[in-house]
């Protein structure tokens, strides 16, 4: 079961397209949420807080939508975040770029 109590039936594309598409898990968005804040020493009552209200606000966004992009879903989430915690938000946005 969700964290979230509900199933929001989206499927997320995958970048590049070399990989099927999914079925939207808003477990696994909060849980990379909160990796990123955890990233940034944010701490984890507070990381679980600000996963949430991302959470919430992205699954809204994509409510809306039969299919949306990985891409389009971490854009969505990444400008979320930023509101809540702008340092988690750069790790969490350029996640693949850093080394």
């Amino acid at each position: 079961m969700s964290l979230f109590g509900q199933r929001t039936v989206i499927d997320i594309v995958k970048a590049g397209g070399t990989r099927p598409s999914e079925e939207f898990n808003a477990d696994k968005l909060h849980s990379s949420i909160v990796a990123a804040c955890l990233a940034v020493r944010t701490p984890e009552g507070q990381a679980e807080a600000i996963a949430r209200d991302v959470c919430t606000a992205t699954m809204a966004w994509c409510s809306t939508k039969p299919e949306v992009t990985s891409s389009d879903l971490r854009r969505i989430a990444s400008r979320t975040l930023q509101t809540h915690h702008p340092d988690a938000a750069y790790l969490y946005k350029h996640h693949k770029l850093i080394v």
